[in-house]
């Protein structure tokens, strides 16, 4: 993040849809925060009244929605200090601007396929119960992943024996029964429609995601338009961008030089490092919803920021170009991205091959 107001502002707003989706805050969510300089004698950098915006609709007090916010932006790259002061105004005190980029990338390189991973949710025991429809059976798989990501524990049963070819999707099931958690909301797939066609017209990896991808209200996504090898295929593209996230490495390898650091991160940049800063926000809420679609549509926009970044900012250096910091950079926000693709398409139950 930057020193810019308008950048703390959109991460104070993060925050207040973070505070939403995760159901510690029951406002809507304003379309904009204001954010101002710290008047001379005040603390922090900026200061933001959002807490006491928002306190009449949450019926709450401004102080208590102020602890609610402040624990969420603190954990905010680039965020060195949250205070509240006064009757609930939150103050900012910023990192250096490279401080909290380069925090985002070490977390992503040192966590690896687990980054966003938590135990937010470690006191949970869960138990799902799911009917005998490939599209129920699919989403309780995914949603024991999300949610086992976060700590919890889970078991989950089906109504009657499962589908055999529900192993070929990756589907486990616990036991079979009638336990009283249903996963609901879940609109199954049209009658007739078995995982043993999935399978055969699809595949088990673009089964999954047409299982997915669309809310678990909404119409399965089950056309051809699965198996599109382009652009317009949402699978294939953040495939590819996992891809070729994997190939800028290789090829750097080739001329000699690794990812590192360098600062700041602006730019064409900018939208890439904040979704993956977001992505364990994103994990998390996409486990407490029960909502694999919202991981899904995070892995979308994560593939079109690589891509509008590696075409405005290419990781490799050009014909007879030396390798800079600035590629070294480059190559680390690549990287960043490709492991966050590679880790959300794994919850998913989706492989992430380094080869198209």
């Amino acid at each position: 993040m930057t020193r810019d107001p308008a950048d703390l502002s959109r991460t104070v707003l993060h925050a207040v849809r973070r505070a939403v989706d995760e159901d510690a805050l029951r406002v809507p969510v304003p379309a904009r925060v204001r954010v101002e300089r710290t008047r001379p004698g005040g603390s922090g950098d900026y200061a933001c009244a959002v807490a006491l915006q928002l306190a009449g609709p949450a019926a709450l007090p401004a102080l208590e929605v102020a602890a609610i916010l402040r624990e969420r932006v603190a954990a905010e790259p680039g965020v060195g200090r949250v205070e509240i002061t006064g009757p609930g105004f939150l103050s900012f005190t910023l990192d250096a601007p490279a401080a909290g980029d380069r925090a985002v990338l070490d977390a992503v390189r040192e966590q690896g396929l687990a980054y966003g991973h938590g135990d937010a949710l470690r006191e949970e025991i869960l138990q799902f119960h799911h009917a005998r429809e490939v599209r129920a059976a699919v989403t309780a798989h995914a949603v024991r992943r999300l949610v086992t990501a976060q700590g919890a524990r889970v078991r989950v049963s089906c109504e009657e024996a499962s589908d055999p070819d529900w192993a070929r999707l990756g589907v486990t099931v616990d036991a079979h029964g009638t336990p009283p958690v249903p996963l609901t909301g879940i609109r199954p797939v049209p009658a007739g429609v078995t995982a043993g066609e999935l399978l055969e017209r699809f595949g088990p990896d673009a089964a999954r995601w047409g299982l997915l991808r669309p809310a678990g209200h909404d119409r399965a996504a089950l056309g051809p338009e699965l198996l599109v090898q382009g652009e317009a295929n949402p699978l294939f593209r953040v495939r590819y961008a996992h891809a070729r996230a994997r190939a800028l490495t290789r090829g750097a390898a080739l001329l000699g030089f690794t990812a590192g650091h360098a600062a700041p991160y602006d730019g064409a940049a900018r939208p890439l490092l904040d979704l993956i800063a977001d992505h364990p926000g994103v994990l998390l809420a996409g486990a407490r919803h029960r909502a694999p679609d919202r991981v899904a549509r995070q892995l979308e926009a994560v593939a079109h920021a690589f891509f509008d970044f590696h075409d405005s900012c290419p990781p490799l250096p050009a014909g007879d170009e030396k390798p800079s910091a600035a590629h070294r950079a480059r190559l680390a926000l690549a990287e960043a991205a490709g492991t966050v693709l590679a880790g959300g398409l794994s919850l998913l139950g989706i492989r992430a091959p380094e080869h198209l």
